[in-house]
């Protein structure tokens, strides 16, 4: 675990009217879940809309952004596995990356962007704290319970990655639980911004020489209102062979 606290140089930045940007400097010896000399710039894409007036429409608008994303929904379904039904839940939409090997679900009416550095990415247009991403980077463990206990790793991710050095992060509380014989950490944190506070849940695991992160999260303010949805994404959150 001491390599990973060690772990020479991240950089990040963080907007309360955009995604959470994270750009990592990867990755070093000192860091064995990394490919070394890589850099990942993480920002949004600049063809978004302004998410700041968005979140002043009336709500009759929003009624019709969820009306112009049902026709990339008949696109996702059409792209999932036979199963698709039986896998999501109600008022939820599978994603399956066939490619890296995960799949977890995300609510419907949330939109994908393109965030550089980021392997998946969905956001309510409306509130765009309420977000879920996940990423691979390259590693040479095979479980992770090579870096450490749950509540250790997830105190370095933190303050390492997930989190901009500015804000005053705190590790609400730590779990491991198995699926199918893999080894999952899920943990819960909030960051402190001078303006917001933003309430996250991550879930890490390794499998196919990859290390995945998941994390999603809200306003502090709309945490209650959101956190069942919130859990239930990190629930879905799984690994399989590829």
């Amino acid at each position: 675990m001491a390599s990973l606290q060690n772990s020479p140089s991240f950089c990040y930045t963080l907007s309360p009217n955009s995604f959470p940007q994270i750009g990592l400097q990867r990755y070093y010896d000192s860091f064995p879940c990394c490919r070394k000399g890589i850099s990942f710039v993480v920002r949004a894409e600049h063809s978004l809309p302004n998410l700041t007036s968005l979140s002043q429409v009336r709500p009759g608008r929003r009624q019709l952004v969820a009306v112009s994303l049902v026709a990339p929904w008949v696109s996702l379904v059409n792209q999932t596995s036979p199963s698709f039904a039986a896998e999501t839940k109600k008022g939820f939409l599978l994603v399956t990356d066939k490619k890296d090997g995960y799949s977890f679900l995300y609510p419907f009416g949330w939109q994908e962007v393109f965030i550089e550095g980021q392997d998946k990415v969905f956001k309510d247009i409306i509130e765009p704290l309420e977000n879920v991403s996940v990423t691979t980077v390259p590693t040479s463990k095979q479980d992770i319970r090579d870096f450490g206990p749950p509540q250790q790793v997830a105190e370095v991710l933190i303050k390492k990655v997930l989190a901009p050095p500015s804000q005053k992060t705190k590790l609400i509380e730590a779990s491991e639980h198995d699926v199918d014989g893999k080894t999952y950490y899920t943990f819960e944190f909030t960051a402190r911004a001078p303006n917001y506070t933003r309430h996250a849940l991550s879930t890490i695991s390794i499998g196919n020489g990859k290390f995945y992160t998941l994390t999603t999260g809200a306003n502090e303010r709309r945490w209650d209102k959101m956190k069942d949805k919130l859990h239930e994404i990190t629930d879905s959150f799984k690994i399989f062979n590829v």
